[in-house]
């Protein structure tokens, strides 16, 4: 049996494609600010829609807490979240995956711009998670909106209600 197709592929293909690309203009050592406003330069020129330093709502129990601003969002559907230290902080992709939580989009590229270039891809299928985000809900046209749907989804087989997502990955969440 094969593997199932990679969420947001030929997106994601393009975004590591550019990062690679600015990384080796540009090396290591710059502040984050020089390589996410190279990045977003890269992927204008590769035709993508690029919105930068997002504000995005936290909420609890639908209740608004805070709001956070995300590095990019490209094409509206893929978070990129740039980081330029000489080690990556084992929390940075804990804070894409947050990100992902914050909003509908389901995938992410946390991009590492130190001494050897690195990112990771995370995904957060949020109709896979949470029974107010399955298919079967009522659809929300603002991928930012964290609130849930005026009329929840009833509880489906793929999953019990109560599932709550574990660590990201292709596979979805874990119960």
């Amino acid at each position: 049996m094969g593997r199932a197709p990679l969420l947001d592929a030929a997106l994601t293909r393009s975004v590591i494609g550019a990062f690679f690309d600015v990384y080796n203009a540009l090396g290591f050592g710059f502040l984050e600010h020089v390589y996410v406003m190279a990045l977003e330069r890269e992927l204008l020129a590769r035709g993508h829609a690029v919105a930068r330093e997002v504000s995005i709502r936290v909420t609890y129990k639908g209740q608004e807490l805070a709001s956070q601003r995300l590095d990019m969002i490209v094409d509206g559907r893929l978070v990129v979240e740039t980081k330029s230290t000489y080690e990556l902080h084992r929390a940075a992709s804990r804070q894409l995956y947050n990100y992902l939580r914050a909003t509908n989009l389901e995938v992410g590229l946390l991009l590492h711009f130190g001494p050897e270039p690195k990112f990771h891809r995370l995904i957060n299928r949020h109709d896979a998670c949470d029974p107010a985000r399955r298919p079967s809900a009522p659809h929300r046209s603002d991928p930012l909106d964290p609130s849930p749907p005026s009329h929840p989804a009833e509880p489906s087989s793929e999953g019990p209600a109560d599932a709550r997502p574990g660590y990201p990955s292709d596979e979805g969440c874990r119960g």
